[in-house]
């Protein structure tokens, strides 16, 4: 749909209205005088000047015929195509004939002379033409009334109409409803407007749409928490409660129920500092300390902090790590998100199993990968594993240790640092969690500090 700028409509509206009350008065000055000519010769143009001439040669030749009914139908005839009233009186003042009473009121006279004959007058003649100035006037007037109330409309119709459909959508979308059909116009700046309003309610629309998928979440998140504090909790009550009665009389059963209650314990310890960490990553903006990071001597110290827990279940942690796998981001935290991948995966390995690490630079990013040998994931697992304290099959629930939150927060914070985590299962069996970050700017100074020390450091890392 093609549109007008304002100033184009102010000017076409402009015109119109000079252009009509002229259109009228030429019209009207054509039908009083059958041309177009504005020429004047003293106070009539030539063709009524022609019409008058002719009117008053025939009074003048026929002063016997004024009483004749035939002769006076024919100077009505006379008179009617010259748009001309006559009037005739006798020498004493007798109207001897009046061609139109009803319209003196709209003629002036154009001509008064007297008709003598033999040195004898004969009677008095007057004849009236139209009033054109009055008529033009009218005209005008006519024109201006016409155009005014047709650039009413259209100012109606292309103005204010859209602007009052776009004022009732405003007040529709602030009392919630979002099905709102905004209003086209044919003026650039009301469509422009209206193209702002409508971007205006999708981003609402998105906003809602996430709102009330967050507010889902939060929900989820409230009844999980809910349970999983519960069941700890109950049990540190159970056994509380017996250790209170008396019931665990022996050294050895009150020793055991003194490790469930700690087991228990450190249980609700983890939630909640998982909980925190989740929180931290997905409500507050949370300032990154950036700085140059080996990626591989995070992944190094990841695998120092679960090396007793792996060595408990005999299982062996090979790394196949280059060097320059320099990344600009926060250290703490990808150590963070690098210790949750490692522990997920030492729980989810059968004892004597093995962990795979992988890490090198590949163009401008740095690719990592984790694999173990343990069951894998499902397909259900595979499209929920990142979701907040999702739990699993019976292999990978709460019996595990794990708080369901240790990949849903490493994958946030490598999004954080312009990267990505993605799960699969390996073809040769177990999961592999795999992930890339954009590879620091390789000029930086504090690249080549970094690499001068990595040399004097082991490549490979195997507990």
């Amino acid at each position: 749909m093609r549109t007008l700028r304002i100033r184009t409509f102010t000017l076409l509206c402009f015109f119109f209205i000079l252009t009509v009350p002229w259109i009228f008065y030429v019209t009207a000055h054509f039908m009083e005088t059958n041309t177009f000519s504005f020429s004047k010769q003293g106070p009539q143009n030539e063709f009524q000047q022609k019409n008058l001439n002719e009117t008053i040669r025939m009074i003048e030749s026929n002063p016997g015929e004024w009483q004749d009914p035939e002769w006076q139908r024919r100077l009505d005839a006379q008179l009617r195509q010259a748009k001309m009233d006559a009037v005739i009186t006798s020498a004493s003042g007798r109207e001897i004939y009046r061609s139109n009473a009803a319209r003196r009121g709209t003629m002036s006279a154009a001509e008064r002379f007297s008709i003598i004959e033999n040195g004898r007058l004969i009677g008095k003649v007057a004849i009236y033409m139209p009033k054109s100035l009055g008529v033009g006037w009218m005209s005008i007037l006519a024109g201006l009334l016409l155009a005014f109330f047709v650039v009413g409309m259209e100012m109606r119709r292309f103005l204010l109409k859209p602007l009052e459909k776009m004022s009732l959508a405003a007040r529709r979308i602030a009392a919630g409803d979002e099905d709102v059909r905004l209003p086209g116009s044919r003026i650039a700046e009301i469509a422009e407007v209206r193209d702002g309003f409508q971007v205006m309610l999708e981003g609402l629309e998105q906003a809602s749409r996430k709102q009330a998928a967050l507010e889902e979440e939060r929900r989820f998140v409230v009844a999980a928490v809910a349970h999983d504090l519960r069941t700890p909790l109950f049990a540190l009550r159970g056994y509380l409660d017996g250790l209170e009665q008396g019931i665990a009389r022996s050294p050895e059963k009150m020793a055991k129920y003194l490790a469930v209650c700690k087991e228990k314990s450190a249980q609700l310890d983890r939630l909640v500092e998982g909980l925190f960490a989740f929180a931290k990553m997905e409500y507050l903006d949370t300032k990154l300390n950036n700085g140059i990071v080996n990626l591989s001597h995070v992944l190094r110290k990841s695998v120092e902090s679960v090396n007793p827990y792996a060595r408990q279940k005999s299982i062996s942690i090979s790394s196949y790590a280059e060097e320059n796998c320099f990344v600009s981001g926060d250290g703490h935290l990808l150590e963070r998100a690098m210790s949750n991948l490692f522990d997920n995966a030492v729980r989810h390995t059968p004892p004597g199993g093995e962990i795979r690490v992988e890490c090198a630079k590949d163009g401008d990013r740095v690719k990592f990968a984790i694999r173990d040998t343990g069951p894998g994931f499902s397909a259900e697992e595979l499209e929920r594993v990142f979701e907040p304290l999702y739990r699993g099959e019976s292999s990978r629930n709460r019996s595990t240790g794990g708080s369901g939150l240790g990949l849903t927060i490493s994958q946030k914070i490598v999004r954080r640092h312009g990267g990505d985590l993605e799960a699969g299962n390996h073809p040769e069996g177990g999961a592999l969690l795999t992930g890339f970050m954009p590879a620091a700017d390789s000029d930086s100074p504090n690249i080549c500090a970094e690499a001068s020390n990595a040399k004097k450091e082991p490549r490979a890392f195997v507990p």
